[in-house]
């Protein structure tokens, strides 16, 4: 049985993350090879955890931005 605390939904938070190959193809359109590449050469901001690597949505929209205004 799960428990629920008082204040919230009850509902998972959403998560803030995306895997490398889902942040690639839905902001860039890449292919699962190729957004690791991206994110290998650092073009992608990564954090590990263990051998996991995550594309955090709030770092990738933030160089989006900063690369809109550079424009």
């Amino acid at each position: 049985m799960d428990t629920i605390t008082p204040g919230t939904t009850g509902r998972k938070p959403e998560c803030e993350t995306l895997s490398v190959p889902e942040a690639g193809a839905r902001y860039f359109g890449l292919s699962r090879n190729g957004s690791y590449e991206a994110a290998a050469r650092g073009q992608l901001p990564t954090i590990r955890i263990g051998r996991l690597i995550r594309v955090p949505i709030r770092a990738l929209e933030k160089m989006l931005d900063r690369a809109g205004e550079a424009a």
